[in-house]
Parts: structure tokens; sequence; C-alpha cells
């Protein structure tokens, strides 16, 4: 991104019919670079008090990375990893000194002041590229149900009903270390638009129904839109949902220093 361009954002969360929220969502602005984000989600899973232990845990170590994170002379990709790493180390020690099973889901982005932007994830939460209101590029689950799919035994349509479709195959808190998929955006252009999910959330819609929301209304509306959308449509079986947008935008009337990164929740 040049000068004159600015970064619009927006969160959104909801326990859906859950008895309890095991989601996380947040958005950093970094604490002296201008331009920087950093964007998470996290699904806890472990019970009541597990789950959401482990997603708190996977924002508290991303904000306490991101702090001392600096965009000249710091590689975003390995933050990233780290945040995933370390999260992961944490989670697996609270389920040693509990009776616990704690787990949780990661996707996260960074955009750099130039308008780099990298992003990791592992389990099903998803992050996805949108341009001129089409998909450029999407996460691919590590779950049982998208190996079925990678496989040609399942299309889309079937495996957004099948029955195992919340079996994970990775994430954190896993005796196993976790897969961590990483991919990198060279330039983010005008119009473009950044997703990160929950399975609560892209469960109940298309590729491109989220395309044309998130390209067509302001990160704020859409936001509100998805929920509301997702809530009508989980017909009262919805699991908590989070979500984080993040939108490239004009500036037309250039705001004073620091207040470029807007969150519009």
């Amino acid at each position: 991104m040049t000068e004159g361009y600015r970064l619009t954002a927006a969160t959104g969360l909801h326990k859906g019919d859950r008895e309890y929220q095991q989601d996380q969502v947040s958005l950093f602005a970094h604490p002296r670079n201008h331009g920087c984000v950093l964007g998470v989600v996290a699904d806890g899973m472990g019970g009541r008090t597990g789950g959401r232990k482990a997603a708190d845990q996977v924002l508290l170590t991303a904000r306490q990375l991101f702090e001392r994170f600096s965009p000249a002379s710091d590689d975003a990709s390995s933050l990233l990893q780290q945040i995933a790493s370390e999260a992961h180390m944490v989670i697996k020690l609270t389920a040693l000194s509990s009776e616990q099973d704690p787990h949780c889901t990661l996707a996260a982005f960074v955009i750099l002041p130039g308008g780099e932007c990298h992003w990791l994830h592992v389990g099903d939460s998803r992050l996805m590229h949108f341009r001129n209101k089409r998909l450029v590029r999407r996460t691919s689950d590590h779950s049982y149900v998208q190996a079925l799919v990678d496989r040609g035994e399942l299309d889309e349509d079937e495996a957004r009903v099948h029955p195992q479709g919340n079996v994970l195959l990775s994430c954190l808190g896993t005796e196993e270390d976790p897969t961590l998929d990483s991919h990198f955006i060279p330039k983010l252009e005008v119009g473009d638009a950044l997703l990160a999910c929950t399975d609560g959330l892209w469960h109940y819609f298309t590729d491109e129904e989220l395309a044309s929301v998130v390209g067509t209304l302001s990160p704020r509306e859409a936001s509100e839109l998805l929920v509301n959308k997702a809530r009508e449509r989980a017909a009262g079986s919805g699991d908590n949902l989070s979500l984080a947008i993040v939108r490239v935008e004009v500036l037309e009337n250039r705001p004073a220093v620091g207040s470029a990164f807007q969150t519009l929740r």
C-alpha cells in the first residue's frame, strides 16, 4: 500500500447456541508502527474452561510477541510461527497441570506498513483473501472431512453436512507438533479484503457468498450481516463463531497520524 490508503476493520463474536464461549478474536494495531496490524482468531476445544483457556492463551501469546515485533527488522512469517509454537507449548503444559484436555485452532495474519501480508493457520479456522468480490485464496482445513475432499471422496456440499465435520487432524495443544500452513501476499491492493473466521461462521456460507458480502459492504456491516445470517441459518444449533475482517480502502480525507487503522466493532 502507498500513502493515501487506509485499513478499515471489524471483528465479530457470538457464542451461538452453546452454553459457553470458546472462540476468541482480536485485531491488534502495532504500538509503534502505523499501518502494521495483526489479526487472530482461535477456536478452543476441551470443555467449558479448557477450550477457553487455550483460546485465551493464543491471544495472549500473540499480543505479547506482536508488541516486541519490529516490522523493519523482524520477519513476519517467523512471528506467526513463533506465536503458534509458543501457544502450542503453553497449552500442552496446561493439559499436564490439570484434568482438562485443551486444544485450539489458529488463523492469524500480519499486514505490514508497505502492504505485505503473511498468514498462518492450523485446524479448521480459515483465512481468505478477496479481490474485486472474488476469492483469490483460502486456507485448506486440517480436518478429516477435508482429507476426504482432497481424495475426491466428497465434494464441498457433502463436506459441509458430513457428521464428522468437526474431527481435526491437527491443532494446537496435541502431543504431535501441529501442522502449520503459511502463505505470503506480496502486496495488498485497494479493494482487497482479508477474512479470518472459525468454522462456526464459514460453515453456513459458500465461498462466493463470503466474497460478495465482504467485497460489497464495509467491514462493520459485513461482520454484522454474516453473524446474523449465520445465526439464522443455524436454526438453533449454532456453534460459537468469530471473525475478523480487514479491508484496504482509499483515504479520501486523510486522518491525523495514527488514526488510519480504524477498528469498527
